[in-house]
């Protein structure tokens, strides 16, 4: 029986006596580390940052601190899931101790490189969160799960090929210029020529289209969807709200770095991959009949929503930040959710399900929050996130980017609900008894709820400030 099984009698614990410390173990950590940043982000003025670790090879300024409060508090909701499921599913159990040391792994390194001050380290760091998550993959209960995270590690092992290649280019770019170029990010800019040359460009290119490909961007997308599907649904979600934002963390940095620089080039790249990117989910929500999978595509459409943000630049700044940190939630919410729904009823068919609602009227609710937090209903920051950015596109002048957004928008709503409400409401062919379900997994999930309505209609004056800093490094007003 596989991590997303069916649900074993309580009366039978699934976890051996010698290892029932490990999922509270697990739990504490994630708590600690939480605390930890929040205490920190409480306690240092916005205005003293950046501070410096580690002989200036890591560094704590707005960009890293909002990232390390979103990862950190989307781990303690995985660590709790992780924790509870282990109690009733025998394989997660029998493997819950080395699944726990290498999502603990998986979680040092995002912190290590969020906060990383060197290119090449966060380079680095972004393969190795690859490397401690292709064996959490590969204990799916796909047909070839395997298979899956072979492919994962290919497809991701390609991306940051092209981004090391990119990051060649620049170098090559700055020696036929007569520059030194160092790695350091607060310093990379004074190598770094200007006007760029063809080399510069190159580079760009291939760093923005591999790091696009870890985000999920067509035209290289295709691992997503099928990781996402066959993934345990605790690495499902170590993916899509956390691993994904170290990439984000990458592509903001190249943007800081360029930021005094000629970023028409980059724009219309980022430009073409989005809305791509959008056009492609679309299409596959149209044909989804599996809802893990469905979600899959509505990650990549938010990639293509961050994409089309980053290309309008300094008008949508702040936008493309609460979108970003809003769809972290959004994603662990779903995928924790819909690990619940498996658990029940074995299977990630829509068509499977219907009634949800009736026999997990905790979980069936908390599904449809996160369908219209995904949707972009208010009072959702999602909601305010889209509406900031398509005013920034407006303000450019882009109408073809403004009208192909809405169109897909609209295409992927009408075509989620269409799968999705039915599944929560429809009425069953087979009816179930409910089913109960313990407060202690409800807690995290509804401190993600809270945080989206939060970000979508009061956000705390630090954390507007926070993200408004980071918005600035790129050159949002």
């Amino acid at each position: 029986m596989s991590e997303v099984g069916a649900v074993s009698m309580r009366a039978t614990p699934a976890v051996p006596p010698s290892r029932l410390w490990v999922g509270p173990a697990l739990v504490a950590l994630a708590v600690l580390g939480l605390l930890f940043w929040v205490t920190v982000f409480v306690r240092t003025p916005l205005h003293s940052l950046p501070l410096y670790f580690g002989h200036r090879y890591f560094v704590l300024d707005a960009t890293s601190m909002l990232f390390l409060l979103v990862v950190d508090g989307v781990f303690l909701g995985i660590s709790v899931y992780m924790s509870s499921r282990a109690s009733t599913s025998r394989l997660l159990a029998e493997n819950l101790l080395p699944r726990a040391a290498l999502t603990l792994a998986f979680m040092v390194a995002m912190n290590l490189g969020v906060m990383a001050n060197n290119l090449l380290m966060l380079w680095a760091f972004v393969e190795l969160t690859t490397l401690c998550a292709a064996p959490l993959v590969a204990q799916g209960d796909s047909p070839a799960p395997r298979r899956v995270a072979w492919h994962y590690l290919l497809y991701s092992s390609m991306s940051l090929a092209l981004t090391f290649l990119g990051i060649m280019c620049l170098t090559r770019s700055a020696h036929l210029h007569g520059l030194e170029i160092g790695f350091a990010l607060d310093e990379m800019a004074r190598g770094i020529a200007s006007p760029g040359d063809g080399w510069q460009r190159l580079g760009l290119a291939l760093m923005l289209f591999g790091l696009g490909s870890k985000l999920g961007l067509a035209p290289l997308y295709g691992w997503m969807p099928e990781t996402y599907e066959a993934a345990p649904t605790s690495t499902s979600a170590l993916l899509a709200a956390v691993q994904f934002n170290i990439s984000v963390v990458a592509v903001l940095r190249v943007l800081q770095v360029f930021r005094g620089q000629d970023m028409g080039f980059v724009a219309h790249e980022l430009l073409i991959m989005g809305c791509l990117s959008l056009t492609v989910a679309a299409v596959q929500v149209m044909a989804a009949r599996n809802y893990k999978r469905l979600i899959a595509y509505a990650c990549v459409s938010s990639s293509g929503v961050i994409a089309i943000g980053l290309s309008v630049g300094r008008a949508a700044a702040y936008g493309v930040l609460l979108y970003i940190v809003s769809a972290a939630f959004v994603k662990a919410l779903l995928f924790l959710t819909a690990g619940r729904l498996r658990a029940v009823y074995r299977s990630n068919e829509v068509k499977a399900l219907s009634g949800v609602i009736r026999v997990l009227p905790f979980s069936g609710l908390l599904f449809a929050v996160g369908v219209f937090a995904l949707l972009g209903f208010p009072p959702f920051g999602s909601f305010m996130a889209e509406m900031l950015i398509l005013s920034g596109i407006v303000q450019t002048g882009n109408l073809i980017a403004f009208t192909l957004m809405c169109t897909m928008l609209t295409i992927i709503f009408v075509a989620t609900g269409r799968s999705i409400f039915p599944m929560i409401w429809g009425a069953s062919d087979r009816p179930r008894a409910p089913v109960s379900e313990t407060w202690v997994t409800a807690v995290p999930k509804l401190g993600f709820v809270t945080v989206l309505i939060l970000l979508g209609v009061y956000t705390p004056a630090p954390v507007s400030a926070l993200l408004l800093q980071v918005a600035q490094s790129i050159g949002g007003q």
